[in-house]
């Protein structure tokens, strides 16, 4: 038998969920994939899946092998992408993940470069503000903010961004500007609820661990777009936290201002990440080495945290 098809066609099972779904993927006879998957068990002389009338599960046989099958064909893969000069001149479809906002700001513009450096390399933009499995979704590369967590994947450090407080001077000249974070239960704020809490802000001093928690005013809450907390703020509708990526240009023309920024947490990094992999493709390669000082410039471009005015400045 074929056994580098058996695996394939395994794999393609176990990630369909089913013999017909895989049968449709594979474009081949559900009789066939039968055949061959029961061919490969009695090979093996081992169960690979439990089979019921909804669905087909890994033993756990099953998925040790299938495991084990996904980086044979993917080592085949590149010993065939290597042959065929994929790793002599980069060409192909390179994947990337990165989170939505930063990707429209900051990533496209360098991708726009890169495909025009590259003319023979495609990319597929994955726009996820989840870390995307890079192994299980066959991603190439991906753009990473906030601390990663252990794992194989190699990272390579690009910058830092910062959480800021911003309001328009429109608003601040109408309300006046905070000197404190307790002047903000007199004022209108605006929350992103996976960041903050609609009803109370905490703040920590920038040379101790003592918190401030403050009781605001949210007159605008919003769940899952951040980039309207940013355009409410420059409307004028109030003080709203946001990342120095999204208002780098805002604070540049003067459209908005960064408040108590000797109040602002920690900055919280930005990395590329990518699996490890034996035969690095030229257009990875290609990628990191045109990417890297782009997207670095462009992040120590971006607005930081003002040098303290001295002792009266400081929290503690």
């Amino acid at each position: 038998m074929d056994r580098l098809e058996g695996m394939s066609i395994v794999l393609a099972v176990a990630e369909a969920g089913s013999l017909s779904a895989a049968a449709r993927r594979r474009k081949m006879p559900l009789a066939t994939v039968s055949r061959k998957v029961s061919e490969l068990e009695a090979h093996l002389r081992a169960k690979l899946f439990n089979r019921s009338s909804r669905a087909l599960v890994p033993t756990d046989t099953g998925r040790s092998y299938i495991a084990a099958a996904k980086r044979i064909l993917a080592d085949v893969a590149e010993a065939e992408r290597a042959a065929s000069g994929e790793y002599a001149t980069p060409r192909g479809e390179l994947i990337v993940s990165a989170p939505f906002a930063f990707s429209r700001l900051h990533l496209v513009p360098v991708l726009a470069e890169f495909v025009a450096t590259f003319p023979e390399v495609d990319v597929h933009l994955d726009l996820l503000d989840r870390p995307a499995n890079l192994v299980e979704e066959h991603v190439d590369v991906a753009l990473r903010i906030g601390m990663l967590a252990d794992s194989s994947l190699i990272a390579i450090r690009i910058g830092e961004i910062r959480r800021m407080l911003c309001a328009s001077p429109a608003y601040l000249k109408a309300r006046g500007t905070p000197k404190s974070p307790d002047d903000l239960s007199k004022h209108d704020c605006i929350s992103f609820v996976p960041l903050q809490s609609p009803t109370t802000w905490t703040f920590k001093g920038e040379r101790n661990e003592i918190e401030h928690v403050v009781p605001v005013r949210s007159r605008l809450v919003l769940n899952n777009n951040l980039e309207s907390t940013y355009e409410a703020a420059r409307r004028g509708m109030g003080i709203a936290t946001v990342f120095s990526y999204q208002v780098a240009e805002a604070v540049k023309s003067g459209e908005l201002a960064l408040l108590l920024q000797d109040f602002e947490p920690p900055p919280i990094p930005v990395s590329l990440v990518y699996p490890p992999n034996r035969f690095m493709p030229v257009k990875l390669r290609a990628f990191l080495d045109f990417a890297l000082p782009r997207l670095k410039a462009r992040i120590a471009d971006l607005p930081k945290r003002a040098e303290p005015r001295g002792r009266a400045g400081r929290s503690g």
